[in-house]
């Protein structure tokens, strides 16, 4: 099984949030995305927010560095 994960720091935000998720499976990991996203980033949980969530999720676990943006 391959390990997940979103990176909020590849995708700026007024915030400047630093958080980066992972789990084991896809759907754990949409559950957490999609809490963080509505409690930190105001985001509503709608049916789009989730299909755009899970087209960011990327393969293994995130890097140490943040990621280079822009």
């Amino acid at each position: 099984m391959t390990r997940k994960y979103i990176d909020c720091r590849a995708y700026p935000s007024a915030n400047h949030c630093s958080v980066a998720l992972c789990a084991d499976s896809e759907e754990e990991l949409l559950e957490a995305a999609v809490q963080h996203a509505v409690a930190v980033h105001q985001h509503k949980d709608t049916p789009e927010l989730r299909t755009q969530l899970k087209e960011l999720f990327k393969d293994g676990t995130p890097p140490l560095e943040a990621p280079k943006v822009g």
